[in-house]
């Protein structure tokens, strides 16, 4: 698992996917979160615009990251 350092919270789901290039576009990002296919904190999320805080796991295909505050 990969540690990602934000410089503060919330953030945006869709935003994570994107700027840790685990999708290739911001229109993928959201896709792929309302077809189900990210798991935030064990559970999938539908919501794009759902909050990511510190300590937060989201996962998507192969790549799982927690999310830190710098």
């Amino acid at each position: 698992m990969r540690e990602i350092k934000i410089l503060e919270e919330p953030i945006e789901l869709y935003k994570i996917l994107k700027f840790e290039n685990m999708v290739g576009s911001g229109g993928e990002a959201k896709y792929v979160i309302s077809e189900g296919q990210v798991i935030v904190n064990g559970k999938i999320e539908t919501r794009k615009r759902k909050k990511i805080f510190s300590g937060d796991i989201v996962e998507f295909g192969e790549n799982k990251i927690r999310i830190q505050v710098k």
